[in-house]
């Protein structure tokens, strides 16, 4: 790996780098306090690296007909993966970042550019407040909202209580779906927690991941796609068909995510 580019950031302080990795000519990896965030493809931004990344993806392409614009916001800015598939794969998308590091976005975007005509407005701050002020502007147009908010590798815990998940689904279309990378330890303890906070807001749940982590309940990551539309609840044989592999897909539509998880 070559390194591109360092920078502290505020206001935490962490040292965020850029590295370019020779073994994947094009892509890049951001980097925060040595732990890896976030993988670009620059000069293919619909093309997704990580597992849980690429699950991810798979939801938003069954946002609306391909192609079709989306109004998104994303909680946790990294190295802007997701907003860049989301213009690459619906371009003239309206787009939001929250993050609290306000030197990041600029970091990133000086060193690894957006692609051509992406729109996006940046919302320095903590994701609580910013939610709670994007509320009475954004109400009821996004349609995804995707949290990957990360201290190291935790997530703050006020960022994941059933007060944040009633605030953010405020910004929510009736159709849209809140999507949530859960990186956990063995035994789920952290999405089992999540689902828990997350059930007096949206009826309707997904969970994917591989099947070592939601049967074998070994460590890593899954992703939960909640609504409070049951039109989310057809998603899952896509989820399923796409992968990655092997993995598999919970839903409310068949009881208990909850008491499934191995």
């Amino acid at each position: 790996m070559a390194r591109i580019a360092t920078t502290v950031l505020h206001p935490s302080g962490d040292v965020a780098e850029i590295t370019a990795l020779s073994a994947l000519p094009g892509s890049f990896v951001l980097s925060i306090g040595d732990v890896a965030q976030s993988h670009v493809w620059l000069n293919d931004p619909a093309s997704l690296f990580y597992d849980y990344v690429r699950r991810i993806g798979t939801a938003i392409d069954c946002l609306r007909l391909p192609g079709q614009p989306v109004t998104a916001v994303h909680l946790g800015a990294g190295a802007l993966t997701l907003p860049r598939y989301v213009q690459a794969t619906r371009p003239d998308s309206e787009q939001h970042v929250v993050e609290l590091e306000e030197n990041l976005v600029a970091f990133v975007t000086d060193r690894l550019p957006l692609p051509a005509g992406t729109s996006l407005a940046v919302h320095p701050g903590d994701a609580a407040e910013r939610v709670e002020a994007l509320a009475p502007f954004l109400g009821g147009q996004a349609d995804l909202v995707v949290s990957d908010l990360y201290r190291g590798i935790t997530t703050p815990p006020h960022l994941t209580t059933t007060a944040f998940f009633r605030v953010t689904a405020r910004l929510l279309t009736p159709e849209g779906v809140l999507v949530i990378n859960v990186a956990d330890d063995p035994g789920a303890p952290a999405l089992r927690a999540q689902l828990a906070q997350l059930a007096p807001v949206f009826d309707h749940v997904l969970v994917t991941g591989p099947s070592t982590v939601l049967q074998d309940a070994e460590a890593g990551n899954a992703v939960i796609v909640a609504s409070r539309s049951p039109r989310v609840l057809e998603w899952a044989p896509s989820l399923r068909a796409a992968g990655p592999h092997p993995g598999l897909v919970l839903s409310s539509a068949e009881g208990s995510v909850l008491a499934r998880l191995g």
